[in-house]
This record gives structure tokens, sequence and C-alpha cells, in this order.
């Protein structure tokens, strides 16, 4: 009745409890916690082309690019002992006359465990295009600019966050030209 293999499994379901039990605990622990800091946003320059300048006569859309400060202090308030790393990423909301939400990931990060967490970036340049499918970002005077982050816990759901600060800009009335040599 009492088999090596049914003690071994005995063995392995009361292990198998208690660390189930653990890895609760450590969830419960930091599940509540605000991981919201201040971030400071500054936009130095935006450009808008017309992506007819880049690939001929097809359709209209345009192409925009931003040149950004950043700064924000994220050790204390949301590195733990749950955290294991931070997805960064900074995006851009604006409404359009076809749609009235649109989002665009302009620039992300990988902040993990042990490294500066002190973020102090300057005339940082838009890691991907903003591009709107249309004529949506020429003359748009309310472009909202806001600093997210995905925690990633050892343990535990992956919270989205978002920073108390952002920035609101407006984007030219005119396209700028390239030169062609």
């Amino acid at each position: 009745m009492n088999t090596v293999l049914s003690r071994a499994n005995s063995l392995f379901a009361f292990s198998l409890s208690v660390m189930a039990a653990l890895t609760f605990g450590c969830f419960i622990t930091t599940a509540f916690k605000d991981r919201r800091v201040p971030v400071d946003i500054h936009v130095s320059k935006v450009m808008l082309k017309n992506v007819d300048d880049f690939t001929g006569p097809r359709e209209r859309s345009d192409l925009g690019f931003i040149t950004f400060d950043l700064s924000a202090d994220i050790l204390p308030p949301i590195f733990d002992w749950n955290v294991k790393q931070l997805f960064l990423y900074l995006s851009a909301e604006y409404a359009t006359k076809s749609n009235s939400l649109n989002q665009v990931v302009l620039w992300d990060k990988i902040v993990l465990r042990g490294e500066n967490t002190k973020l102090n970036l300057r005339d940082m340049k838009s890691k991907y295009f903003f591009f709107d499918d249309g004529n949506g970002l020429r003359a748009n005077k309310n472009i909202t600019l806001t600093l997210s982050w995905n925690v990633v816990p050892n343990a535990g759901i992956l919270p989205l966050v978002a920073g108390s600060g952002h920035v609101s800009i407006p984007f030219p009335e005119t396209y700028e030209t390239t030169k062609s040599y």
C-alpha cells in the first residue's frame, strides 16, 4: 500500500502545494502597489512628411518624426523584489475624422533588474515611424505623448501602468519637402 511511487507522489503533491502557496504569497504582497511615477516629456522638434514623397503618388498618408526629451526616476516605486523587468514605451494618441482613437508606439526600451533605472534621455528620435493612413496628422492640434510600462513580475499578473505626466503637441499644417539631388 505504501509503495515508493505512492510516497513519491505524496511528496511531490505536498511540494507543489507549498510552492503554489508561496507563489500566491509573492503575488499578493505586491498586487495592490501603485506603480505610477511622475514622467517629464518635452518635444523639441516635430516634422511632417507626405509618404508620396517616398513611394510615389499612390495614396495620401502622413509620416511624422519627432525629437523628444524624457526624464523619469522609476527605481524607488516600481522595482521591488517581485519585478524582473520593465517594458517601457512612448505612445502617441490622437483623433482623426475617420477614427476617434489612434494609438502609435514611437519608442520602447526594456529595463532589466540591476540596470540604471533613472531615465534622462535628450534629443531622442522616435524609434518607429509615426505613420498615419490618411492625412490625420497634418494640422492636428492635439497629439498626446504618454510614457507607459508593463511590469514583468516573478509571480502574478502583468500590470499596464501609464506615467503620471504627458504632453500634447500640435503637428504642423504644411509638409516638409524632401530634397532631391
